[in-house]
C-alpha cells in the first residue's frame, strides 16, 4: 500500500491537485508516526491492515470535523474534509452495505454459536478479522448485540 500512496502522491504533483497532495502527505505521516511509534516498542513496521485502520480512523476524524464545521456554520472547511475524506476512501475497501452488514453478522452469530451477550466480544472480533475496513463496527456491534438479546 505505501507504494499506490507514493504513486498516487507522484500523479498528484504532476497534476497540481494541492488538496490531493496534502491529504496524500497526511496518510504518510501518519502511517511514518505509526512505524516510529512501533520501533520504538520493538514491533515491525505498519502493515496494510494496519494502514487500513489508519486510513478508516482518518475517515472518521474528518467526519466528525465536517460535522462540527457545518453546526458551526463554516461550509467551506466542511467541504474540504468531504474532499479529503473521498480521497481517503479510494484507498479503503469497498463498504458493505446495511443489508449485508446485518447478513454477515447474523452469518458469524451463528457460526459462532453465540446464544447470549457474553459472546459479542467473540462474534464483533470474528467480524474484524473477516471484514477489516469494509463496515462500521460500531453499527455493526448494535445489530449483533440486537440478535444475541
Amino acid at each position: 500500500m505505501r507504494e499506490l500512496f507514493a504513486k498516487a502522491l507522484n500523479d498528484a504533483v504532476k497534476q497540481k491537485d494541492k488538496r490531493r497532495i496534502s491529504t496524500l502527505r497526511l496518510i504518510q505521516t501518519a502511517i511514518k508516526d505509526r512505524d516510529i511509534a512501533n520501533r520504538g516498542a520493538g514491533k515491525d513496521p505498519v502493515s496494510d491492515e494496519e494502514i487500513l485502520q489508519i486510513l478508516v480512523k482518518m475517515a472518521k476524524q474528518r467526519e466528525e470535523s465536517a460535522r462540527a464545521f457545518e453546526e458551526g456554520n463554516r461550509l467551506e472547511l466542511a467541504e474540504q474534509e468531504r474532499e479529503e475524506i473521498a480521497i481517503i476512501s479510494e484507498f479503503l475497501p469497498k463498504q458493505l452495505g446495511e443489508d449485508d452488514v446485518k447478513k454477515v453478522c447474523a452469518q458469524v452469530v451463528q457460526e459462532m454459536g453465540a446464544d447470549g451477550l457474553r459472546d459479542m466480544g467473540r462474534c464483533m472480533n470474528m467480524l474484524k478479522a473477516k471484514f477489516p475496513g469494509r463496515m462500521d463496527f460500531g453499527k455493526a456491534s448494535g445489530i449483533v448485540k440486537g440478535m444475541l438479546r
